[in-house]
Formats: structure tokens, sequence, C-alpha cells
């Protein structure tokens, strides 16, 4: 199984990425998925996630409103659509995906078997 994040770079503050994670050698249509994030200095956390295949997601207070998780499981894709940008948002992005997730653990990396390479951040102010 292998996922593969793409999409990070440099942006200014207020800009906008959007975050992508192809999963290969596995059907992850009715797994629980999320992203992580790790910035420099500390601990990685929870940035959003769906349970299963049920369409409703889970965000980080950080992030509620400006942030959106989405999936595309013809193309076995996950994606993060991360609007108005700040430079705390700077971070190491990790997407992951497990189909033995409980709706009370989604936002526990510890809950998750299947992790990307992370793709890197930047946001300058």
């Amino acid at each position: 199984v292998q996922l593969q994040a793409s999409g990070g770079g440099l942006v200014q503050a207020g800009g906008s990425l959007r975050l992508s994670c192809e999963v290969s050698g596995r059907t992850f249509s009715r797994d629980t998925i999320a992203w992580f994030r790790q910035a420099p200095g500390k601990e990685r956390t929870f940035v959003a996630g769906m349970f299963r295949n049920y369409g409703s997601a889970d965000y980080a207070d950080a992030v509620k409103g400006r942030f959106t998780i989405s999936r595309d499981n013809a193309k076995n894709t996950i994606y993060l659509q991360m609007n108005s940008l700040r430079p705390d948002d700077t971070a190491v992005y990790y997407c992951s995906t497990s189909s033995s997730v409980i709706r009370s653990n989604v936002a526990s990396q510890h809950a998750y078997a299947y992790w990307g390479q992370g793709t890197l951040v930047t946001v300058s102010s």
C-alpha cells in the first residue's frame, strides 16, 4: 500500500493550496481518511478527517472554515483544500487512511494504518 502526497509549496498568507494524496495498493472507498500536520519542533496533530464514506467531516478548530477534506473514490485520491492560509499553517502535511478507525478515533493518529510521506507547506507573512 502506498500513499503519495503532493501539492505542497510556498504560498503567501491569505493564499490557497490544494493537497492531493493518491492511494495505491488497496481500495479505500470504505476507509476513514484524514490529514495530519507537523510543524517544525512540534508534534504531529490532526487537521481533518472523514469517517468512512459517510461524507461528514471533522476539523481541528484551527482550520475550521478554511480547510476542506474530500475524496474521489474513483481516482483513489484524497484532497485537502486549504484557503486563507496563515503562517502558523506552515508544516509537513501527512495523509492517512485505515479501514479500522472507529468514529470516536478519527482524530487519533494512532488509529491509522497507512501513511503518506508528507508534503511541505510553507506560508510566508
